[in-house]
């Protein structure tokens, strides 16, 4: 692109937004919504209506991924856009599921919580004057120094260190096993509610009175991420029986997963309506997406391969929307330009007139607001890092890099290397890197030098693995 395209875009931009009040942000992050789990995606299962009507009123990225595979890394991305092996936060938190005796390689060293260290969005808002809330899931480290207060949200509600909640029905309490030890660990992840309230439906309430009670003259950002749909699939009982009516020829994933999409679409329609109510709805930027793919058993993702924990397009491609506030662009049949978590944070402090931070996210407000393909490099590369196991399906410990239509996969434990063309092999079934060992190569490299540059900790091998074990483990 011509270098005075580039300053009349940012010239364009910065008029734009200086016409404007600043709007209000509402961010709100689904936890393990498959790419494939809204009708705006091609559903024919999942009811989301008012994701739906989101998702027709702005911009739908149909190439948006999560920094991850799994859930804690793709957070700390989002709220900080940087990717997850330079803030050697690249795993689930606390994680535990490595074996000494079964695996062959020593995982890579990660964090087990978000550093003070780290500037996050609510931060950097904060010092902008905006009012922060946090409500539900937060799974970046718990107390006493790592929670939504200590990393600059004025409101914390229903934000632990914990990755699921006890229970989706009042009191919300259960139990986790640690992985490490077996031991089990009381968790409630709100307090509040009464007898035969629902989880979602409660924090929508929190969400709702926070934008009822505050000032309309100060700006707020509201950071909601649900602890649906991830487990336990618990749908409420009128959508369950809603949905154990369909016939099962017909259905893309259990009733119960989706009575929790049902109800997280119902949460998103109340929130949509106060906005419209209040006067609120032309100055609020409304963003929607997932931290993962869909959890295996739960919903199919189809026509990607694989699911959550793994890092075929399954596990870590997902729905991104941009509505509201600022979106002047039109893409009725959804933008296929390849983005990712980090790119949230430099676009949504442009959107705010906040001042530019550091970070590895593309600002994708100037194409947001209208000016089109040209303000955006299609070939511009994306890069994931697992060093780690887990036990979801087709997981394993890989470096990825994806450049334009091309995504090489490097295997962490036998550096073998998988190259798709996801243009013509969504599903990734046609492995080329034997046939096109050049480009293989050439990406493989490009692979490395990124990971050098963001000081990606690498995989050791382990002493103590034991073959036989971990033919035993696939025996059974």
């Amino acid at each position: 692109m011509p270098k005075t395209l580039l300053i009349a875009l940012v010239f364009a931009l910065a008029v734009t937004t200086t016409q404007a009040e600043r709007p209000n942000v509402i961010l709100f992050l689904v936890d393990d919504l498959g790419w494939s789990d809204l009708g705006c995606q091609g559903s024919q299962y999942y009811q989301t209506p008012n994701i739906d009507a989101l998702a027709e009123s702005g911009v739908r990225f149909t190439n948006a991924y999560a920094a991850c595979a799994v859930c804690s890394p793709t957070r700390a991305a989002v709220l900080t856009g940087k990717y997850p092996a330079r803030l050697l936060l690249t795993q689930w938190l606390p994680a535990g599921r490595w074996d000494p005796d079964k695996h062959k390689m020593h995982e890579g060293r990660f964090l087990r919580s978000l550093p003070l260290e780290e500037l996050t969005l609510a931060e950097c808002l904060r010092e902008s004057g905006y009012a922060t809330w946090h409500i539900g899931k937060w799974h970046l480290g718990g107390a006493p120094f790592s929670l939504p207060q200590h990393h600059g949200f004025d409101v914390n509600i229903a934000g632990d260190d914990h990755g699921a909640p006890g229970s989706f029905f009042y009191p919300f309490k259960g139990k986790w096993k640690l992985p490490t030890t077996g031991e089990a660990i009381a968790k409630q992840a709100y307090s509040g509610g009464k007898e035969g309230d629902y989880l979602t439906d409660c924090l929508t309430d929190e969400a709702i009175q926070l934008i009822k009670s505050h000032d309309e003259k100060k700006p707020f950002f509201l950071y909601f991420p649900y602890y649906a749909v991830h487990t336990p699939i618990q749908g409420k009982p009128e959508l369950m029986e809603k949905y154990e009516g369909m016939p099962k020829v017909k259905r893309q994933g259990t009733p119960g997963y989706a009575s929790m999409i049902e109800s997280v679409d119902q949460s998103i329609g109340r929130v949509l309506a106060l906005l419209e109510q209040s006067g609120r709805k032309d100055n609020t930027l409304i963003i929607f997406t997932s931290d993962n793919g869909g959890f295996a058993g739960a919903t199919s993702n189809a026509p990607l391969r694989a699911n959550k924990g793994s890092h075929y397009e399954g596990g870590i491609r997902v729905p991104l929307i941009f509505a509201g506030a600022g979106i002047g662009m039109k893409a009725p049949g959804g933008l296929d330009l390849p983005v990712i978590s980090c790119d949230l944070f430099p676009t949504i402090l442009t959107f705010t007139k906040t001042p530019m931070r550091k970070s590895d996210g593309r600002n994708l407000a100037p194409l947001l607001n209208g000016f089109g393909e040209v303000a955006y490099d299609h070939n511009h590369s994306l890069f994931w890092h697992y060093p780690h196991y887990n036990r979801h399906p087709q997981s394993k410990p890989v470096s990825i890099v994806r450049r334009g239509k091309w995504k090489l996969i490097e295997s962490l434990e036998t550096g073998g290397l998988e190259l798709y063309d996801l243009d013509e092999d969504l599903g990734e079934t046609n492995n080329l890197a034997g046939e096109k060992t050049e480009l293989a190569n050439e990406l493989n490299t490009q692979l490395a030098d990124w990971k050098r540059s963001v000081r990606a900790d690498p995989m050791t091998p382990n002493p103590l693995f034991q073959p036989e074990s971990q033919n035993q483990n696939k025996k059974k």
